[in-house]
């Protein structure tokens, strides 16, 4: 594949809250100009996790302006492809025409999680370095990073 090519990856899980929302945020930073990402869920939240932007800043992303959307509103949009990183939002993924690959990581919710802070922020940091390894390995494999790096 060229390196090149830009491509439209849609982020899925259920409320669009964390493990998307941060997965957004890590295409758009790696993956630079060779990605559009968007992320969405099946059942969105009213915000962000507080927790998911919190271990985002630490390595220097900024996801707090990302808001959650309803996956509904992007069916007419062609995406090259559809990754979901929960089980839920795999079994509940809505058809994407055209020639859209759909692809599964499954995480673990951190904000399921319950304790404070010194529980809760190690489950968001495994998650977010679990999708740095999972998004770094698919640009890799498909040749899309941003060679002006």
């Amino acid at each position: 594949m060229q390196a090149d090519k830009v491509i439209h990856v849609l982020v899925l899980c259920t409320g669009n809250s964390a493990r998307s929302q941060m997965a957004e945020g890590l295409f758009r930073t790696i993956g630079r100009t060779s990605v559009v990402v968007q992320s969405a869920g099946s059942a969105p939240a009213n915000h962000i996790n507080p927790y998911a932007v919190q271990v985002m800043a630490e390595v220097g992303i900024d996801i707090s302006q990302q808001q959650p959307k309803q996956v509904d509103s992007l069916l007419g949009q062609a995406f090259d492809y559809v990754i979901t990183v929960c089980d839920n939002a795999r079994d509940n993924c809505p058809y994407f025409p055209g020639p859209t690959e759909r692809l599964h990581w499954s995480f673990a919710d951190p904000a399921s999680v319950v304790g404070g802070d010194d529980t809760k922020l190690p489950a968001f940091r495994a998650v977010r370095e679990g999708l740095t390894a999972c998004i770094t390995s698919f640009l890799d494999d498909h040749s899309y990073h941003d060679r002006t790096a």
